[in-house]
């Protein structure tokens, strides 16, 4: 019986450390993931024990992470950043923690400095229209969304 548990264990932590090897996760994901893989929860429990003590898994530096790979290459707003962090299961106070620093200002520019190459040819109704709804489906609030608008407009106008 005993080589049987540390068999299913031993498939267990495998399976976690697989999982991890492509990016990080949350505690949350890596413990959903193993279930859908049929392990029992014994199991999980001390694999996520273990994988803590290795540091292998943590929630700030997760959450740390993802803000991070948002800001580099897919910027949100903070609230649509706190969602993804919370529908991957990290503890709010994590997220409060990691969301405080971001600034919706950058980040809306940021965002749509991609975006408006796209809309050289666009008249001002066109670029205010697709820019606006790409910075909305981002989560940014009217007041950046505006702000960044306008701002991204008459950048272009003086280069042009």
């Amino acid at each position: 019986m005993r080589a049987r548990l540390d068999s299913s264990y031993q498939s267990c932590l495998d399976a976690a450390y697989r999982y991890l090897s492509y990016r990080p996760r949350s505690e949350f994901e890596l413990k959903v993931h193993l279930r859908k893989r049929g392990f029992n929860d014994s199991s999980i429990q001390d694999v996520l024990l273990r994988l803590k003590e290795q540091g292998l898994l943590d929630d700030l530096a997760f959450a740390q992470f993802w803000k991070e790979n948002r800001e580099s290459f897919s910027p949100r707003s903070r609230m649509m950043l706190q969602k993804e962090l919370r529908q991957k299961g990290v503890s709010p106070y994590i997220i409060a923690e990691v969301a405080e620093g971001i600034d919706e200002e950058a980040s809306a520019y940021k965002a749509a400095q991609r975006k408006v190459k796209r809309l050289a040819s666009a008249d001002y109704d066109n670029f205010c229209r697709k820019l606006g709804a790409f910075l909305k489906q981002r989560g940014f609030n009217y007041e950046v969304t505006r702000h960044t608008v306008n701002q991204l407009w008459h950048e272009r106008d003086k280069d042009a």
